[in-house]
C-alpha cells in the first residue's frame, strides 16, 4: 500500500486474477478466531433442523460510512418470509455482525459465520474484501449480493454480486454527461484507490464522444474544500461559453466538497455537478436542504431503478409489513436494496434446492450451475457463468453492468430519462467496459 490509505466507498482497479497465499490465509482465521464479540441474531426463527442459517453484516455506529438498513432489512425479509411457511417449509435465522468499518472486525464477523455453519453471507457491505473473502473462501461460504464497494466483489469465485459496482457507475456516469457538458473536472481522492478511478470514467465520456476529465487530485479526509471547489469551477468553465460540469467521487467526504462548492459557485451559475451512488443518496440530499441544497439539478449513476419506481413495490410491503415505523429502513438506500435483492437470490437458490441439503456447498452449487434469478426488473435476469464478458479486464464475477442516470428535482432523486412506459431507462456499460483493455479508449 506504499503508506497510502484507500478512502472508503472506492477500490483498486484493475485486478489481476485473484490468488490467495497459504500464509494470507492462515493469518486470517488467526485473527478472526481470537475475537467474537459484535455479532448477533436477528429475530426471525428459531433454530432448528428445519432452520436455515445465513449472516448479514454491515458497519453500524462507526464515525464513518454505518449501514444499519442492512441488517434490518435482513431481519424484516426473514419474518416475511417465516410468516409465510418459510421457504419449502424450512424457516430463515440471519445472524448479523457489525462489521465497524474495521478488517479485523469484518474477518471476526466471516470466521463467526464459518463456526456457525452458515450456507451463505448475504446483502453485507465492507470494504475489507482481502479480510471477510479469505475466510469464506476457505470455508466455501458463498457471498451473495455484498454492496458493490470493492473490487474483491467482482473477483472471488464464491462471491455473486448483484450489480456491477463502482466501474459500471463510473463509465455509465462518463457515458450520461459526455452530450450534456461542456468540460468537465473529476475531483477524486489522492490515493491508490482514487488513481483508478479516471480510467473509468474517462471510458463513459470517451465513448460518448467527450474529451477526457481533468483528473483533480483532493484529500480524502479534509473537512473543507474551498481551494479545491475554487480548482474545479475554474478547470470546468476554461471554455467560454460552454457551460461545463464538476463530478466529485470523494465518497464520503463528497458533502464536505459540496459545502465549500455551493459558496464559490455563486460565481459560475451554469456549472453542472453529477456524482455516483455511494457518494449521494436520498437520505444526504434531504438532511443538505433537499431543492435549496447544493444538489439541486445534479446527476447521480445508481445501478438500480429509482426508489418512486413501481418495480421496487414488492419491498415496499415487506418493509411496511414487517418494519413499519424501522427508521434504519429507508427503501431509497441502495444498501437496503442491494439486500433485498440478495435475498431474491437466495430464495431463488433454496427454491431450486427444494426438499434436498441445504449447505453452503449445495447453495453455492445451484448459485454455479444454471441458476437464473429474475428480480422483477430491478435488474437483468440474473446468473454468474464461469466466463463473463468483463473477465478479461479483471471483472470475472460482474454479471450485471446496468446502471441508472437520476436527477436531482425537487429536491428529490428522479429518473433522469424514461421509457414509455415511465420506467427509469438502463444504460449497459458492458461495452463501455470491455475497451479498457483494447486501449481504443
Amino acid at each position: 500500500m506504499t503508506g497510502r490509505r484507500l478512502p472508503r466507498g472506492f477500490f483498486r482497479f484493475p485486478l489481476p486474477p485473484r490468488t490467495r497465499t497459504t500464509a494470507r490465509y492462515a493469518g486470517s482465521l488467526a485473527v478472526c478466531a481470537s475475537l467474537l464479540a459484535g455479532c448477533g441474531v436477528m429475530s426471525g426463527s428459531d433454530s432448528g433442523d428445519d432452520t436455515v442459517k445465513v449472516m448479514t453484516w454491515a458497519p453500524e455506529n462507526t464515525k464513518a460510512t454505518n449501514k444499519p438498513g442492512m441488517p434490518a432489512m435482513a431481519a424484516a425479509y426473514a419474518k416475511w418470509i417465516n410468516s409465510r411457511g418459510g421457504i419449502g417449509g424450512r424457516k430463515l435465522q440471519v445472524l448479523t455482525c457489525n462489521e465497524r468499518n474495521d478488517s479485523v472486525a469484518v474477518a471476526r464477523c466471516a470466521r463467526r459465520a464459518a463456526d456457525e455453519g452458515v450456507v451463505a453471507v448475504v446483502g453485507s457491505y465492507s470494504q475489507y474484501g482481502d479480510s471477510y473473502l479469505a475466510p469464506l473462501e476457505g470455508a466455501g461460504i458463498p457471498y451473495i449480493g455484498g454492496y458493490g464497494v470493492t473490487s474483491d466483489e467482482l473477483t472471488s469465485p464464491v462471491s455473486y454480486p448483484v450489480n456491477g459496482g463502482q466501474p459500471a457507475l463510473l463509465a455509465g456516469l462518463g457515458r450520461a454527461l459526455a452530450a450534456d457538458c461542456g468540460p468537465v473536472t473529476l475531483v477524486r481522492p489522492d490515493s491508490i484507490a482514487g488513481d483508478e478511478m479516471p480510467p473509468l470514467f474517462d471510458a463513459g465520456l470517451k465513448a460518448g464522444g467527450h474529451p477526457e476529465a481533468t483528473d483533480q487530485l483532493a484529500a480524502d479526509d479534509a473537512t473543507e474544500y474551498s481551494s479545491a471547489s475554487d480548482r474545479a469551477l475554474r478547470g470546468a468553465t476554461a471554455e467560454p461559453g460552454n457551460k461545463g460540469c464538476v463530478v466529485p467521487a470523494l465518497g464520503d467526504r463528497t458533502n464536505n466538497f459540496m459545502d465549500s462548492f455551493r459558496r464559490a459557485r455563486t460565481e459560475f451559475p451554469g456549472v453542472r455537478t453529477a456524482t455516483v451512488l455511494g457518494s449521494v443518496d436520498q437520505s444526504l440530499i434531504n438532511a443538505t436542504g433537499g431543492a435549496d441544497g447544493p444538489y439541486e439539478g445534479a446527476y447521480v449513476t445508481s445501478w438500480y431503478p429509482v426508489a418512486s419506481d413501481p418495480r421496487w413495490n414488492s419491498m415496499k410491503k415487506i418493509i411496511d409489513t414487517e418494519a413499519f415505523g424501522d427508521n434504519r429502513i429507508d427503501p431509497a438506500d441502495a444498501g437496503v436494496q442491494t439486500t433485498y435483492l440478495a435475498y431474491t437470490v437466495l430464495k431463488a437458490a433454496l427454491e431450486r434446492i427444494g426438499t434436498g441439503e441445504v449447505s453452503a456447498d449445495t447453495v453455492q452449487h445451484t448459485l454455479d450451475h444454471g441458476l437464473r434469478v429474475g428480480t422483477g426488473g430491478l435488474t437483468p435476469t440474473l446468473h454468474w457463468p464461469d466466463e463473463t464478458p468483463l473477465a478479461a479486464v479483471g471483472f470475472p464475477r460482474l454479471a450485471n453492468a446496468d446502471v441508472t442516470v437520476q436527477v436531482v428535482r425537487g429536491g428529490k432523486l428522479v429518473a433522469a430519462k424514461q421509457d414509455a412506459a415511465g420506467a427509469s431507462t438502463v444504460t449497459d456499460t458492458t461495452s463501455t467496459l470491455e475497451k479498457l483493455d483494447e486501449g481504443r479508449l
